[in-house]
Formats: structure tokens, C-alpha cells, sequence
């Protein structure tokens, strides 16, 4: 199968909807077609009702004129109805793949942030949709264009060859300026990507940056990218309007041109009246199609830009490559002579049941340790094994790998909804599991503050709560899960040390049965640990419970005790 480009991202967008957008594109064209009759009827009527004095003929023609305006309203209202579904329908589909690309488990190589994938996915996605749009809208010109010439060759030849010989050239020269239009928009939205990104990043860490004191250099470093993109949005647009002002001067120019012809010839007794007013209303209807041209010219040049970005993260290479197998020998997880990032010939094995503590002196190493538990680094990135119940994760599912193994980063991500969908996570749990989680996480007065209990609302990122409210949740949501491995990375750093006790305790009751892997440097979680490893320099190098490594080992000491 051929790789997915910006060019065949557009034919395909106007293959699965050629049902439509053909409907759509011969109603279009048959209001084109009407509208370049009415000159000509309107001629007619001059010559053969008009000018002879025939009453009876003259009520006929203008009834006919009558029909002639009605076919081409309904061929403009029904056609542009099928053409606007087609265009919206396809926006919707790039949306979806967009997204479907983004979640798929495995991952993405797109060297994009996330607001500038979200900028495809709605201004790119729409824009490459519009390729419906341009593709229906010069076909109906060239058409326009057509019948124009064909009637102008029946009414006078050399006049018919300047409009047949004339309009290619015109259409031909502004054609010339659809790169650099095509390129000026690619700069604009990759521009408008940055800065959305920029802005995604800044609102995510709003609350650190007031914590240090950088939201003013923050809003200098936004401001500066919103510039660059309204530098580059200016010059698109600049280049736009240079593209309509040619082909509005250019049309008319034209237009000067072709009726200065025909008045000539009719002085010359060449053509007659009718035939005259004929020529210039088509001369001056000319310009519309042209004017159309123009336009499509535009919605394709932006179409190909937007396409291209779209077709860069549809195309983007997975992270990772998982295995088939689908079931797991036993719980627990064991890393073998590991090596990412800073770990160096890491040995790490929690068995099942068991709850091992792990503290890192480089938080470098922690977080090295967490991608690899979350199964987020691909097999060809890192050395040594990473296993997941004696089986190389690299030979399982994902879906096997994530349901075995789950890991609680420690930012919590609320989304917008309820407790209780929170929670719940889409997920099926009996109650009495869900109570218990909550109990454990000793968010229990989180429901019982509010008159709504699991119903109570939660916005997006869960900004109604506190952070020591987030984070219970959060952990709550976790112990719900009940996996067979919980990776916790300090779930208790917004808490204060009676709740963090009770949260400690809680942990150990409802995961007796299971395998916990706690990175942390709190007291009261490495104290229910059956045991505690000690990282520094990437690999394990002190082993012991939570007392013994406290009252032996003087830096373990400094780093956990409060």
C-alpha cells in the first residue's frame, strides 16, 4: 500500500464522497449553465419578441426567462446543500482518524505537541475538507466558461476565439501564484500550531509557574509566538488579497476588452442588437466564473497545506511494536540488567503479592523506570529484559500489558463528569470495591462534603477540587482498577501526614492480595512496604526494609525522613 501524501489525502477525501459530491458538482454546474443563458435568452427576447412587436411571443419568452431562474435557484440550493454534507461529513472522518491515530496505545512519532495536534485536528481537518468545496466550484466555472464561449462563437467567431484563447491564458497566469499561496498557509498554520501549543502548555502549568514566579516571562514567550503568527496569518492573508486583486482586475480587464469588441462589430452591422446585449451580459457574467476560479484556486492551495500536516500524523510511525501472546505465566513484574536513559544494569523484581517500596535518589531514574513499568518504550530503545509475569513485554498485547500492569503517574488527570465517572473510568465495578478504594485513599470526606457524593461534578483537569483532593481521587481510581501490578509515583505529596498515614494504611489493606511497586519518598508508604530498594546512579544499590535502611544507611535517612 503506498504511503499516505498530502495529494492523496485530497483524492481520497473526493473518492468516498463521489456520490454526492457528483450530484452536487452537475447541480452546481447546471446553475452555472442557467446563468450564462440568461444574457442569451434575454437577447433572444430582444430579437424576436422586442424588436419585432410580438406580444404573444414576447409573455412565451419571459415565462421561459421565468423557468430559466427558477432551475438555476433550485440547482444552486440543492446542489450546494449536497456539496456542504460532503465537505462536512469529510471534515467529521478526518477529525475521527486524527483522534483514533492520536489514542492508539501504541503511540505516535509525529514530533508534534499536543496543541499543535489538536490544531490539526480542527482547522487542518476542516481546511482539507474544503478540497470538495474548490474541486465543485471550478468544475462549475470551466463549465460556465464553456457555455460562454459557445455561444459567444455562435454569435461572431473571432469574438468567441477571444473569450475560447483569452480565458485559459487568464486562468493559466493566476495559477502561477497557487505555490506561493500553498506555502504562505502551510506557514500560517504550522505558525498557529506552535502558538495553540504554547498556550496548551502554559494553561496546563498556570498554577506552577505562579509558583515560582515566571507566569510574566510566560506571557512574554507567548506573546511572542502570537506574534510570529500573526506576522505569518498577515502575510497569507496579504497574499490572498493580492490573489483576488488580480483576479478581479483581471476579469474585468477582460470583461473592458470583450464588450469593446462587440459594441465594434455591432457598429459594423456584424451582429444585432440582442446579439449585443447578449454578448456583453455574458462579457460581464464571464467575470463570475473567473471569480470562481480564483476561489478555487485558493481552497485547493489551502486544502494541499492543511492535507499535508494531516497526512504527517496519520502516516507518523508507532512508538512501539507489541508481541500477540495475550496471557501473562504469573503476577509481578522483573526488570533484568536494564538499561534507559540513566539506569545503568538495573535488577528489579516485585513478586506476586508483594509490596516493594523504591526510592531514587535522581529523579531521573524514577521517571526512567516509570516509562519502561508503563510499557511506553519500545524493545529496540533500552537493553536488558522487562518482563511482566515471566513473559518480555515485547511478546504481549497491550491491551495484556496495561491490564496487568498500572501505572498512577503522580499528575492526576480528571476529566470533566462526575465522581463517580471518574471513578468508574467507563469502566464496571461493584460498589461495595469502589467504597472500599475510596476508603483507602481517604477521599471518603470528598463525597461526604457534598450533598451529591459520587454525582458531585467535576470539571475538566478537576479544578473545582484541591490538589490534595485530585490526588486521592486519583489514587482511589487506581486501587478501583485493582490490577495485578500498581505502580504509585508519589500519590501523597499534596496531603498532610494524618491523611498520608491513613492513606498508607489503606493501601496495604486493599492490596494484600496483589503486587504494589510504591516510588516514593514518604515515610509512611516505604513503611508497609515489605521491603525497599534504593536507586542511585541507575541501578539498585542498598535493599532492606524501611527501619533497617533508616537506621543504617545515613543518606536514605536524610532523603526520607521528615
Amino acid at each position: 500500500m503506498r504511503e499516505l501524501t498530502g495529494g492523496r489525502l485530497l483524492r481520497r477525501s473526493l473518492a468516498r464522497h463521489r456520490g454526492r459530491l457528483l450530484g452536487g458538482a452537475v447541480l452546481v454546474c447546471g446553475h452555472q449553465v442557467a446563468e450564462a443563458l440568461v444574457p442569451v435568452m434575454i437577447g433572444v427576447i430582444i430579437d424576436r419578441a422586442v424588436g419585432t412587436g410580438d406580444l404573444p411571443a414576447l409573455v412565451w419568452w419571459v415565462l421561459a426567462l421565468c423557468a430559466l431562474f427558477g432551475a438555476l435557484t433550485v440547482c444552486w440550493r440543492v446542489g450546494t446543500r449536497h456539496l456542504v454534507v460532503a465537505e462536512q461529513r469529510e471534515a467529521h472522518q478526518l477529525r475521527v482518524e486524527v483522534v483514533e491515530r492520536v489514542l492508539d496505545p501504541r503511540g505516535h512519532r509525529t514530533g508534534m505537541r499536543a496543541g499543535e495536534v489538536l490544531q490539526v485536528a480542527t482547522s487542518d481537518a476542516e481546511r482539507s475538507a474544503e478540497v470538495v468545496h474548490g474541486v465543485s466550484l471550478g468544475a462549475a466555472a470551466l463549465v460556465a466558461l464553456a457555455v460562454s464561449a459557445t455561444a459567444l462563437l455562435t454569435v461572431d467567431v473571432p469574438l468567441g476565439l477571444t473569450v475560447v484563447v483569452g480565458v485559459p491564458v487568464l486562468v493559466a497566469g493566476l495559477q502561477l501564484l497557487s505555490p506561493l499561496l500553498t506555502r504562505r498557509s502551510t506557514a500560517a498554520q504550522e505558525s498557529a500550531g506552535e502558538t495553540t501549543a504554547l498556550a496548551t502548555d502554559l494553561v496546563r502549568g498556570v498554577r506552577a509557574l505562579r509558583g515560582i514566579g515566571a507566569q510574566d516571562n510566560a506571557a512574554e514567550t507567548y506573546r511572542a509566538s502570537s506574534r510570529g503568527t500573526l506576522r505569518a496569518s498577515l502575510r497569507a492573508a496579504t497574499t490572498n488579497g493580492v490573489y483576488l486583486g488580480i483576479t478581479t482586475a483581471a476579469s474585468g480587464l477582460f470583461l473592458a476588452v470583450v464588450a469593446g469588441f462587440a459594441g465594434w462589430i455591432a457598429l459594423a452591422g456584424r451582429i444585432t442588437v440582442g446579439e449585443l446585449v447578449a454578448v456583453v451580459g455574458l462579457a460581464q457574467f464571464v467575470a463570475e466564473p473567473v471569480r470562481l476560479l480564483g476561489t478555487a484556486g485558493q481552497l485547493l492551495a489551502r486544502a494541499r497545506a492543511s492535507a499535508a500536516r494531516l497526512a504527517r500524523v496519520l502516516t507518523a510511525p508507532a512508538v512501539l511494536s507489541p508481541g500477540t501472546r495475550t496471557e501473562v505465566l504469573a503476577a509481578g513484574v522483573a526488570l533484568r540488567g536494564v538499561g534507559y536513559r540513566t539506569l545503568d544494569g538495573l535488577d528489579l523484581e516485585l513478586g506476586p503479592g508483594e509490596t516493594v517500596g523504591v526510592v531514587a535518589y535522581d529523579q531521573r531514574d524514577s521517571d526512567a523506570l516509570l516509562e519502561l513499568l508503563a510499557g511506553a518504550v519500545p524493545a529496540t530503545d533500552h537493553t536488558g529484559r522487562v518482563e511482566v509475569g515471566g513473559v518480555p513485554v515485547g511478546e504481549l498485547d497491550l491491551d495484556t500489558v496495561r491490564a496487568a500492569v498500572l501505572v498512577e503517574q503522580h499528575d492526576v488527570a480528571l476529566f470533566e463528569g462526575t465522581l463517580r465517572d471518574n471513578l468508574l473510568a467507563g469502566a464496571e465495578r461493584p460498589p461495595e470495591a469502589v467504597t472500599a478504594a475510596v476508603a483507602a485513599a481517604a477521599a471518603d470526606d470528598i463525597l461526604a462534603a457534598h450533598p451529591d457524593g459520587l454525582d458531585r461534578s467535576v470539571t475538566d483537569r478537576g479544578t473545582t477540587l484541591s490538589g490534595g483532593q485530585r490526588q486521592r481521587i486519583g489514587l482511589a481510581r487506581a486501587l478501583a482498577a485493582d490490577p495485578s501490578v500498581l505502580v504509585l509515583y508519589e500519590p501523597t505529596t499534596a496531603v498532610d501526614t494524618v491523611t498520608e498515614e491513613r492513606i498508607a494504611e489503606g493501601i496495604a489493606r486493599v492490596r494484600a492480595h496483589a503486587s504494589t511497586l510504591l516510588v516514593t519518598a514518604s515515610p509512611a508508604l516505604l513503611a508497609v512496604a515489605d521491603r525497599v530498594l534504593v536507586l542511585d546512579g541507575g541501578r539498585v544499590t542498598a535493599s532492606g526494609t524501611h527501619a533497617d535502611l533508616a537506621q543504617s544507611d545515613p543518606r536514605y535517612r536524610a532523603a526520607v525522613l521528615r
